[in-house]
């Protein structure tokens, strides 16, 4: 079917949900609309679904939920006997609508499912998956993302995002489904009424939080430490754990930002609820001026990612990239293992490909181990996995991603605020007892092992015309990658796509390792770095570069410089 075929079957068929037949009204005869919405089915990637709510094959709907699911419970029955999910949700705009109709697609299709009352963390979700022994799950989020959007991460029995395998059944059977009459559905009192949809009790919470606080460290030092914390839960998931955590650690002094405390997917005082940039954190910061904290801490609305901000000693507050606070989190893990006697035989820290390189600089120090993987949390959680199969999942000690993701324990498999907002705490208790800032700690790591610089830059694509020039760029690197960039020689150039790494001085051609993704990194003089790859759930290429010098203002002209070309590569 045509664009308009398919506006035209929507219109027919889509009467379930009010919103999305005013919508069909509002672009009748307005073709360019109507192409945005139906011009492809949104899609179901490695990690899930995700994309703007509304009307159309291109939009998040109870329909496409519905018809993602089906493929998801297809698979399910496939792959298990007597299958059973775990379900949660954040705060975004119809959350709750999307997890009911899912759950009402699982049920249809004979598969037990277990939902959280209220909305919860996206830990939360991973660590009933494994607690309630479940074969898949949904966390019902957009993360960060601005408030248009929604989606949904679906998770294996491991309580992890799905397998790359796991992902390709699921898609082939989505593939296969009519979206309004290939997808099973039933009445959700109903089901709760017969026992195949139960809410997941508090004994559940009350074991994760359990779980968070074995991993503390110096939790004691918490209560005398005098430290004062300003929280914003982004309008998100975050709210009540953060604050249960922090409670029951002894940080009693917390201000939470008053306008952004409660659920609200509207997200009206920050826009784009990504604690990775500045906007998100004003309103924070508004209050920072006033109450003077040690610490801002900001998750995001799924409660996943945690950034912060630290007093910078001039009367202002910086803002502390994922990177840096991941290495200050390892060294402090490092330390203060090491200090009481509780680091484990052979550790192992994981951490993604596009994340700093000072942890191996860190690790040696302390005799870590450091696993790369490809970018996305389920690789880090998967190597957690692979540890607990040989029975050294002890072993594990950290893992992060620059996109301020991290987690200390092998209790969930994905990136957990509540864990980390806990151990920023408790690092920044720490420190404070010896009269140490955040703001000297950090500076200290770049004494001890140089300065490297991390920037993230995100080139956008809109619509269909920006999804051709996207894989444009990426096959022109691919094909005739530069030689120089940002005024420094290529020395070595990886494709993960095509499993190859060249050494460009001697032209010796090895195989990568690490499963196939589309990222390309080039590793450039004096220990420089940039990775592209496309996002997996944006319109945008992303780019990682890394400047190393030997101070902070030497590295933001070599970082500026890698930019400025890269900038020209995206027009």
């Amino acid at each position: 079917m045509n664009e308009m075929e398919l506006y035209s079957l929507w219109c027919e068929n889509a009467k379930e949900d009010p919103d999305l037949q005013q919508e069909l009204a509002q672009i009748k005869g307005d073709n360019e609309a109507i192409s945005d919405r139906f011009y492809r089915d949104l899609e179901f990637g490695t990690g899930g679904l995700r994309g703007v709510i509304g009307a159309g094959t291109n939009r998040m709907n109870i329909y496409t939920v519905r018809r993602a699911t089906q493929g998801f419970a297809d698979y399910l029955n496939q792959e298990y006997k007597n299958p059973s999910v775990a379900i949660s949700y954040d705060s975004r705009i119809k959350s709750d609508v999307f997890s009911k109709a899912a759950a009402e697609v699982f049920a249809a299709n004979g598969i037990k499912v277990h939902i959280y009352k209220e909305l919860m963390p996206t830990p939360c979700l991973s660590f009933a998956v494994r607690a309630l022994k479940c074969q898949g799950g949904i966390m019902v989020t957009a993360s960060h993302n601005p408030a248009k959007y929604n989606g949904y991460k679906a998770y294996g029995e491991d309580g992890c995002q799905i397998t790359l395998r796991g992902a390709e059944i699921i898609i082939e059977k989505i593939n296969s489904l009519d979206i309004f009459n290939g997808v099973k559905t039933s009445s959700f009192d109903e089901e709760v009424a017969k026992g195949n949809i139960s809410y997941i009790g508090d004994d559940v919470i009350e074991d994760f939080y359990k779980n968070v606080l074995a991993e503390g460290i110096n939790t004691d030092l918490c209560a005398s430490s005098g430290l004062k914390v300003v929280y914003t839960p982004l309008n998100g998931t975050g709210n009540k754990p953060v604050r249960e955590i922090l409670k029951r650690i002894g940080i009693t002094d917390v201000t939470v930002v008053k306008e952004q405390e409660n659920p609200d997917g509207n997200f009206t005082t920050c826009p784009y609820p990504n604690p990775e940039i500045h906007e998100a954190l004003k309103v924070g910061l508004d209050y920072c001026n006033k109450v003077q904290p040690d610490l801002l801490l900001a998750t995001d609305p799924d409660c996943d990612r945690v950034g912060i901000a630290v007093p910078d000693g001039n009367g202002g507050f910086a803002l502390f990239t994922g990177n840096e606070v991941g290495a200050m989190l390892l060294e402090y893990i490092c330390g203060q293992r090491t200090k009481k006697g509780t680091m484990p035989k052979d550790p192992v820290a994981v951490k993604t490909i596009v994340t700093t390189d000072i942890v191996n600089l860190i690790a040696k120090d302390y005799g870590v181990e450091i696993i790369e993987v490809l970018t996305g949390f389920k690789f880090i959680g998967e190597q957690i996995g692979l540890l607990e199969s040989k029975g050294e999942e002890n072993r594990y000690i950290f893992g992060f991603e620059e996109s301020y993701g991290y987690l200390s324990g092998g209790y969930v498999r994905d990136k957990d605020a509540v864990n980390a907002s806990m151990l920023i705490c408790e690092m920044a208790a720490y420190y404070r007892t010896q009269g140490i800032t955040l703001m000297q700690a950090r500076e200290n790591m770049y004494k001890k092992y140089g300065m490297f610089l991390q920037t993230l830059y995100s080139f956008e694509f809109e619509g269909a015309a920006g999804m051709n020039r996207m894989n444009e760029i990426m096959t022109e690197l691919r094909t005739s990658h530069p030689a120089e960039i940002g005024g420094l020689k290529v020395e070595r150039f990886e494709d993960y796509k095509a499993s190859t790494a060249k050494n460009i001085l001697t032209g010796e051609v090895t195989e990568l390792t690490l499963p196939k993704s589309n990222v390309l990194a080039f590793y450039l003089e004096n220990g420089c770095k940039a990775i592209i790859r496309p996002s997996g759930t944006e319109p945008k290429i992303k780019t990682y570069i890394t400047a190393r010098a030997a101070d902070r203002a030497a590295a933001e002209v070599i970082e500026q410089k890698i930019y400025a070309d890269f900038t020209k590569s995206m027009k």
